[in-house]
């Protein structure tokens, strides 16, 4: 597997591009992206669940119910959502001027839109900026679209990878918006996947919704479930390699590529928390099973006191079990091993649930990194039994700043 350039227009037969029409009512940022295959794919998507949804995914789930897609277009700057039935047909509007524009099928459109929740959404900027869009249009293009999905957002997603299926290479390119209100329970981020693969839509399926358990649904910045939650992967054939419609060493491999794909965009969104200064990582192994370490990791890293300790890098290691008991995972305090490690080195500091010295200097100088480990052994299963990771970040005074005042 290597790693490219190009994020979603990397796999073969992809383009994107990204503009400006006025959704944002200020600065000068680009708000309107488009992704377009030459070829009709086939499509997996997971989505929110949260029982509040954007209009955007009602209409994209009827759109993907077959199985296939062959563009997605994204506005940012308004969710719609919590829009009704106006917001309904701006969707399917979005939709349309698409297929007006391009030789693709309006049902064959993917459609999303983040920003704020609760205003209608104005077709009029988005159709008043088609033809440029579609103009647009280019390998070159990744670099305007993953722009334009962005919101609060401070560094761009984006990230592509080879790997050589029987005898051919396929790509797989991803982009991915994310900052605030993240804490996906998908199976506001959203994710575009795009590969050149040939594969079924049902495999495709199995492996984006494996993948997201193990990715974007361990992380969380803020503990909110946005309703505009989205991962969409399209697969449109063009590397050659034999259709891939069994569980085999094709589908593994591509499995393996897509959550490589899948990891580094969600520690990106992670990284990149609103107000965050550090991306946090927490590896629970000893546990009953993968689910329970799952929960255990996650319960550490939306524990609002372990982020702030980190963020004043505070080797305040009681925080982190206490978040690990009130978890929904049996597990026994007095075999609980923990340490903060970073690329300033190693520091552990409770050893069979109970705390040893430390210097407080080493401890300063470890978790004043940019990024941050939290090392959890329950004592239990050996490693390679209950073992997951779930990526976080630090909370800081900069988080209140930027979400006290988002809407006005």
């Amino acid at each position: 597997m290597k790693e490219l350039r190009g994020g979603v227009t990397a796999p073969e037969g992809f383009k994107a591009s990204g503009i400006r029409v006025g959704i944002k009512k200020t600065g000068d940022k680009k708000d309107l992206a488009l992704i377009w295959s030459q070829e009709r794919c086939t499509a997996a998507a997971c989505y929110t669940r949260n029982k509040v949804i954007g209009q955007p995914l009602v209409v994209t789930k009827e759109h993907l119910a077959d199985g296939h897609a062959q563009a997605v277009i994204v506005n940012s700057g308004n969710a719609n959502t919590c829009t009704g039935e106006a917001g309904i047909i701006a969707a399917k509007r979005m939709a349309a001027l698409v297929a007006e524009r391009l030789p693709v099928k309006p049902e064959d459109v993917v459609v999303a839109s983040t920003g704020v929740i609760g205003v209608q959404l104005d077709v009029s900027p988005i159709e008043a900026g088609m033809e440029a869009l579609v103009a647009a249009l280019s390998k070159a293009g990744s670099i305007d679209a993953r722009e334009a999905i962005l919101t609060t957002d401070t560094m761009k997603k984006e990230l592509a990878v080879s790997v050589e299926l029987g005898g051919k290479t396929v790509t797989i390119g991803a982009m991915a918006k994310g900052s605030g209100m993240i804490h996906p329970n998908m199976a506001t981020m959203l994710g575009f996947v795009t590969t050149d693969c040939a594969i079924s839509s049902g495999l495709l399926q199995e492996a984006l919704s494996e993948s997201v358990r193990r990715t974007y649904n361990r992380v969380s910045v803020d503990g909110d479930t946005s309703t505009n939650d989205m991962v969409v992967l399209l697969a449109n054939g063009m590397a050659g390699n034999a259709p891939i419609e069994e569980r085999g060493a094709d589908y593994r491999a591509f499995a393996e590529a897509l959550d490589y794909v899948d990891t580094q965009m969600a520690k990106m969104i992670a990284r990149d928390g609103e107000g965050a200064t550090k991306l946090v990582e927490c590896v629970v192994t000893g546990a009953a099973s993968e689910e329970a370490a799952e929960a255990l990791a996650k319960s550490v890293i939306t524990s609002s006191l372990v982020k702030t300790a980190l963020f004043g890098s505070d080797a305040n290691w009681g925080r982190v079990l206490c978040a690990l008991g009130y978890a929904p995972s049996a597990f026994d305090p007095n075999k609980v091993r923990l340490a903060f490690e970073s690329p300033r080195g190693y520091l552990e500091v409770c050893v069979d649930g109970a705390g040893i010295p430390f210097s407080e200097e080493k401890a300063k100088l470890v978790l004043g990194a940019q990024e941050v480990t939290i090392l959890v052994d329950l004592g239990g299963r050996p490693e390679g039994g209950g073992q997951a990771t779930a990526w976080g970040c630090d909370l800081s005074y900069e988080y209140v700043r930027i979400n006290g005042d988002y809407r006005t």
